[in-house]
């Protein structure tokens, strides 16, 4: 399942793509989008070319030009595009991090889940230990109250009823 899970994170992305494209067609044509996205553009061109200017050591206090419209809605399609690309990509991502958490997570209940099966059949087998030394220690007891007199006649009585059932 984890091949076709992949392909169609793969087959989304792509599909992504022209989704992207067309709506920066949609975006261009719209007059009260076409102004939004003017203006959008406008900002981004403002903050890039001072963040430019800053980074090479030039000075930020002149006035920046103004993209002409055309360029304006280009940049701001284009940015667009982009934009929906990255949060596709962004959803698909969290969708796999969320996904492998959740097989994890199965995991480790599975191996709690033998782990208490092992702890419990471990207690199992210490009670039936100190079950068989409780045993032995009576029959320890036993063996010393008899003596070892009381053991050889045991044995010796069960051996002569042994040969008395076999002959008759």
């Amino acid at each position: 399942m984890l091949p076709l899970l992949k392909l169609g994170t793969l087959a989304l992305k792509t599909l992504s793509k022209p989704v992207a494209s067309r709506l920066k067609q949609q975006a261009a044509l719209h007059p009260r989008f076409r102004q939004l996205i003017v203006n959008m553009a406008q900002t981004n061109h403002q903050l890039t070319t001072k963040m430019q200017r800053r980074i090479y050591g030039h000075a930020t206090d002149v006035e920046i030009r103004p993209l002409n419209e055309e360029k304006a809605v280009q940049s701001a399609v284009d940015l667009i595009g982009e934009l929906f690309v990255f949060s596709v990509a962004g959803v698909l991502l969290i969708f796999e991090v969320q996904r492998s958490a959740r097989s994890e997570a199965r995991k480790e209940d599975l191996r709690k889940q033998e782990l208490g099966a092992m702890k419990q059949k471990n207690d199992d087998l210490a009670g039936e230990v100190e079950l068989l030394k409780h045993r032995l220690q009576e029959l320890e007891q036993l063996a010393r109250g008899r003596g070892l007199t009381g053991i050889l006649n045991f044995r010796h009585s069960n051996t002569e009823n042994g040969k008395a059932e076999k002959t008759a």
